[in-house]
């Protein structure tokens, strides 16, 4: 699977973050998102046991979120 990174199930990932030290913020995103939408991280990092209504439901909202944070960023505007 090349260089691939490895998420905390240890199972490897093809999503290396550019920018390393964005990783705790991106995690608190995912926790946020999922705690809006009801869906439990697992703690191991496996989805295997997720709906792929879940698991897109959970990206898409995350996504969302980073488009919405990047305009913000864009036109100037602060988070507050």
């Amino acid at each position: 699977m090349g260089q691939a990174g490895q998420n905390q199930g240890g199972r490897s990932s093809r999503n290396n973050l550019i920018v390393p030290q964005a990783n705790a913020a991106l995690q608190q995103l995912k926790y946020e998102a999922a705690q809006e939408l009801g869906v439990t991280i697992p703690q191991d990092g496996y989805y295997g046991n997720y709906t792929s209504r879940e698991t897109g439901s959970l990206g898409g909202y995350i996504t969302k979120r980073l488009v919405q944070l990047a305009e913000q960023q864009l036109s100037g505007r602060s988070n507050s």
